[in-house]
C-alpha cells in the first residue's frame, strides 16, 4: 500500500502543502473496512460499557425498612392472605430483580483495539475528512481557531487532536460547541466515529505516527 497523502491548512484555511502518513493507519481500502464493522461495532460497544458506573442499586424485600408484622391474620378476612407490608406488590414495598452494582467492563485485547482505530482512520481518510491544520496560534483565541477550522469542516462536528505542548490551540477550540479536542495519547475508535470530521495539528499527526509505526530496521 502506497502512503496516503493529508492536506495541510493554514490558520486562515487556505492550503500550505501536504504531509505524508503511513497506508497501514490511514490507507486501509474501502473493502477491507467494511469487512471488519463488526470489529469496530465491538470495541465501541465495549468503551461505552467500560464508562459505566454501575453503581444503580434497588432494595429487595430483606432491605426495606418495616414490614415485620403481618398486616391481618390469614384466614377469614375475605381478602388475600399477606405476610408483610414491604412484600413487592405492596406500596414502598421491595423492589423484585431491580439492578444492583455491578461492573459492565468487557475485556478487549489492546491489537483488537488498535485495529479498530486504523479502520476508522482509514474510513474518514478514504472519504477525504482527515485534515491536518497548523493553527499558527501565539496566544488562546477561539476566533483564530474557528476561522482555522471552518473552511475544512463546515462546522460539523469534529474531533481535534493535540498533543501536550498544543496548550494554546487546545484552549482555543474546547468552547467551540462542534469541537471535540483530545490528546494524541488519548485518540480512540469512538471519539473517531462520532465525529464527521478528524482534524491533526502537525505535532499531533507526527506523535501518532510515531507512537503507532514499529521503527524500521536499517
Amino acid at each position: 500500500m502506497a502512503n496516503v497523502t493529508l492536506n495541510v491548512t493554514d490558520a486562515k484555511g487556505k492550503a500550505s502543502g501536504t504531509v505524508e502518513a503511513p497506508a497501514e493507519l490511514f490507507g486501509i481500502s474501502a473493502e477491507d473496512i467494511q469487512s471488519h464493522v463488526p470489529l469496530v461495532h465491538q470495541v465501541v460497544v465495549a468503551q461505552l460499557a467500560a464508562a459505566r458506573q454501575g453503581t444503580h442499586s434497588t432494595k429487595t424485600r430483606a432491605n426495606v425498612s418495616g414490614g415485620g408484622k403481618k398486616p391481618w391474620k390469614q384466614k377469614g378476612t375475605g381478602r388475600a392472605r399477606q405476610g408483610s407490608t414491604r412484600a413487592p406488590q405492596w406500596y414502598h414495598g421491595g423492589v423484585v430483580f431491580g439492578p444492583h452494582p455491578r461492573k459492565y467492563d468487557q475485556r478487549t485485547p489492546k491489537k483488537m483495539k488498535a485495529a479498530a482505530l486504523r479502520y476508522v482512520l482509514s474510513d474518514r481518510a478514504n472519504a477525504g475528512r482527515i485534515a491536518v491544520v497548523d493553527f499558527g496560534i501565539t496566544e488562546p483565541s477561539t476566533k483564530a481557531a474557528v476561522a482555522a477550522l471552518t473552511p475544512i469542516t463546515e462546522n460539523k462536528f469534529t474531533t481535534v487532536v493535540f498533543t501536550r505542548d498544543n496548550i494554546n490551540e487546545w484552549l482555543s477550540v474546547r468552547n467551540i460547541p462542534t469541537v471535540h479536542p483530545i490528546f494524541v495519547d488519548q485518540l480512540n475508535t469512538y471519539d473517531v466515529v462520532t465525529a464527521q470530521y478528524v482534524v491533526f495539528t502537525k505535532e499531533a499527526l507526527e506523535a501518532f505516527v510515531a507512537a503507532k509505526t514499529e521503527p524500521k530496521e536499517a
